[in-house]
């Protein structure tokens, strides 16, 4: 099992370079902290920031599928309070805590964590263009606007990281590299075959997958952001 890791990372560039963006972002998030160490950071930001955190990593283990999908295709709602928190309090601290939740999921890992650095990729990019732009249009004009662009991010960089992360190291580690043996798990798939599986896969899974999940999560944001958001400012610490 160790050679085939090391024989995976040695074939696949783009996993060694997604682990390296986020060794980057860790170090970047350090400097960050660093130089805004002197301001005081009050009680209420620290605890909101765990909360959602909390918030988020319960709502990773709680996942479902459906039947019209591959079955490691799992809806989990984690990135639900991730966007509120953003919205809240800054892109930086959506990011922050999208973080938090990829380290302590690493620890839980089954996927060896190309799992959870797939969905730190979509998180990331999700969070980031959904809270910045809400920042700086903060209507409810601009929350919509933002959440839609969070919807097409979302499924853009699904299917980026699918393709060049996560599917073919399922192939390599859990099939062997023998592309039959992955195709059976995408027999709900019509009509897919070796010559046609990774397009397929791509145009009937992850696309409609991805986007039904992104629109759930931006959908319920919209309903629930504004009184979420008012309970938590009424808070005194």
């Amino acid at each position: 099992m160790i050679l085939n890791i090391v024989d995976f990372l040695k074939s696949n560039k783009y996993l060694v370079m997604a682990l390296l963006i986020l060794i980057m972002l860790i170090f970047v998030l350090l400097l960050w902290y660093i130089k805004n160490k002197t301001k005081k950071t009050t009680v209420k930001e620290v605890s909101i920031i765990g909360i959602f955190t909390g918030f988020s990593i319960v709502l990773y283990f709680i996942k479902f599928n459906i039947p019209i999908f591959p079955p490691f295709l799992e809806i989990h709602f984690s990135l639900l309070p991730i966007i509120i928190a953003g919205f809240m309090m800054s892109p930086t601290h959506g990011i922050l805590i999208v973080l938090l939740r990829t380290i302590i999921k690493m620890f839980f890992t089954t996927t060896f964590c190309v799992g959870e650095i797939a969905d730190f990729i979509i998180g990331v990019s999700v969070v980031g263009a959904t809270s910045l732009i809400y920042k700086k249009y903060h209507t409810k004009k601009g929350a919509l606007v933002s959440l839609l662009v969070g919807i097409i991010t979302w499924v853009v960089v699904g299917c980026i990281s699918n393709y060049f992360i996560n599917i073919p190291f399922y192939i390599q580690l859990y099939c062997n590299g023998e592309i039959e043996m992955f195709i059976q798990y995408l027999s709900v798939i019509p009509g897919i075959t070796k010559e046609n599986y990774l397009w397929r896969y791509i145009v009937y899974a992850c696309i409609p997958f991805n986007l039904i999940l992104s629109v759930m999560v931006n959908l319920i944001t919209f309903l629930v952001y504004k009184k979420i958001s008012i309970l938590f400012h009424k808070i005194e610490y």
